[in-house]
Parts: structure tokens; C-alpha cells; sequence
């Protein structure tokens, strides 16, 4: 195929599109003369006859459909790749709305947010809490963060942490009352630091061991809702709390937590970045990915 064929093959895909000569010049910003002339020079080089003309419509005949049916999804490729460099000379800036769980914002986010804010004035960002898989095209919204195991498959997903790991973790005074658990089944007896989603539904724990996997419905006489206030709650010795690792690392070190049942907390799964599309994908969204995509590719 030569550039003048690829050329015609544009013209042919509006032609189809609009449904007629006129629409498509107007649509392309030529001269209607110059779009019957290129589908008729492109039907003499194949040989075969494309368009189907009456005078009152113009539609694909067998022949043309086929090779639409092909010709379209790449010529929209190559338009969503011109649009990306497009995009990439534009400056970021605009609204960028953004949902996630609590955990992601602390943990994921907020520590780097002061620098993707420097690093991009002209975005307004709109951070979304809200424990719920939301439907970002429904709610309007650019992106989300989620455990990679809770994405739709339908979603574009980037990875924005490595593995995460939650250990259950108590603190030596609360040892002191209480025996250590020798088992999931044990955590029945103790006082478990219960968390509530934003659903209103309550957290069961979940653990595995050796491919086998046990979602505890544990009991405890406290219920919240932030891992910080889990976390503050188990120093204090009020009960046990199932929290990420890298939350309580120093504590455990320092011996301000002891960690209990390590061999049924292996790792999962971090937390994904996730969008409906890369085709026409905004300045603000890219940068956001690109700031946030783990490891890092942007350093400021």
C-alpha cells in the first residue's frame, strides 16, 4: 500500500461514516469533487467496486464493508495516537476527579500529594473518598484506586504500589490479659478492633494459609472506620487490630506491637490506578497515571 492509497482509505472511512460525498468533504474540509475522485481511484486500484451509489444514498456494498470492518478500528488507532501527541504538548490543568478508599488516600497518595500539586499547578484536584467500587463513567469521574483484585476487567489498571501485607498486631499489655492465638479460630475469644465500611458493612477478616483461605467474622467492643484510629487503639492495648504492615513496621521493631498468626497473612495484591480508556486521555490524567504509577517514573 502506498501513501496516496492510505490517504483514499481515509476518505472511503468518512464516506462511510457520513453516509454521503457531500457530508464527507465537509467533514474532511475538501472539495466534494475531491472525495468521489479518491474512492473512485482507490476502486480502480483494487479492482473491485466499494460504494454502492444511488441518488438519494450512498452505502458500503459487500466488498467495502469487508474491508471496513477492518479499515476502522485502525484508523481510529491512528487517530487516538495523533490525539495522545496532541494531548502531550498541552499543559495539565483542569478539573482531574478521582475516587478511593480512605487506606489509598493515607498510604498511597497523600504522602506524595504535595509534590504532584507543585509539580502541576493548573490541576484542581477532586480526591473522592468513598469505600465503594464506583462506576467512574457513570459518576463522571476520571479515575479511581482499588486492590487490584476488585478491578473490573473492562478497566484500564496501573499499578500504583507493590504487594501490601496486613498482620494482626496487639500490644504487650493487652498480652498481658490475653493468651496469644494460636489459630484463626481463636480470635473468637479476644477483643477484636472491628472496622466499618463507608457501605456500612463490616470488615471480616480475611486470612490464608497454605492455599487455604478463612474469612473470620471477628468480635471485639469497638467498631471504627480509619486505620489510624485502629491503629492508635491497638497501641493503646484496647484489643487486636488486623492492619497494613507498613503502618505498624516501627512499632513492631520497637516492641510497641507484637504480631500474632504471620503464616496466615501472606501478601496481596497493592492497590491499581484505574481509567476506562487510553484513547483521548486528558493532560491532568496522564500526569496523575504517570505521577502515581508505581515505581514512580516521575521524580520532582
Amino acid at each position: 500500500m502506498n501513501r496516496t492509497q492510505l490517504a483514499q482509505l481515509a476518505v472511503l472511512a468518512a464516506v462511510a461514516r457520513a453516509g454521503s460525498f457531500r457530508q464527507a468533504a465537509a467533514d474532511l474540509a475538501i472539495a466534494p469533487s475531491a472525495v468521489s475522485h479518491a474512492v473512485q481511484a482507490l476502486e480502480a486500484s483494487l479492482g473491485v467496486r466499494l460504494m454502492a451509489r444511488t441518488t438519494r444514498a450512498v452505502a458500503p456494498t459487500e466488498e467495502g464493508r469487508l474491508l471496513l470492518a477492518t479499515l476502522s478500528p485502525a484508523l481510529a488507532d491512528i487517530a487516538g495516537v495523533l490525539e495522545d501527541l496532541r494531548e502531550r504538548r498541552q499543559k495539565p490543568s483542569g478539573p482531574l476527579r478521582v475516587t478511593m478508599p480512605m487506606m489509598a488516600a493515607e498510604d498511597v497518595i497523600a504522602p506524595r500529594l504535595p509534590a504532584f500539586l507543585d509539580a502541576y499547578p493548573d490541576i484542581e484536584f477532586d480526591l473522592r473518598i468513598d469505600d465503594r467500587f464506583e462506576d467512574i463513567v457513570e459518576a463522571g469521574l476520571d479515575a479511581g484506586l482499588r486492590l487490584g483484585e476488585n478491578l473490573h476487567a473492562d478497566m484500564i489498571a496501573v499499578r500504583a504500589s507493590g504487594p501490601w501485607r496486613s498482620l494482626i498486631v496487639g500490644a504487650p499489655a493487652y498480652f498481658e490479659r490475653h493468651a496469644k492465638p494460636a489459630h484463626p479460630r481463636a480470635l473468637t475469644g479476644h477483643d477484636c478492633i472491628r472496622r466499618r465500611f463507608a457501605s456500612g458493612r463490616l470488615y471480616r477478616w480475611e486470612l490464608e494459609k497454605d492455599g487455604r483461605a478463612l474469612s473470620v467474622d471477628v468480635t471485639g467492643r469497638l467498631i471504627l472506620a480509619d486505620q489510624g484510629l485502629m491503629h492508635r487503639a491497638a497501641l493503646d492495648g484496647v484489643g487486636l487490630a488486623f492492619l497494613f504492615e507498613h503502618r505498624v513496621a516501627d512499632d513492631i521493631a520497637a516492641g510497641r506491637l507484637v504480631p500474632v498468626l504471620e503464616d496466615w497473612c501472606p501478601a496481596f495484591e497493592g492497590f491499581h490506578i484505574y481509567y476506562p480508556s487510553r484513547r483521548q486521555m486528558r493532560p491532568a490524567l496522564r500526569a496523575f497515571v504517570d505521577f502515581f504509577r508505581y515505581p514512580s517514573t516521575v521524580t520532582v
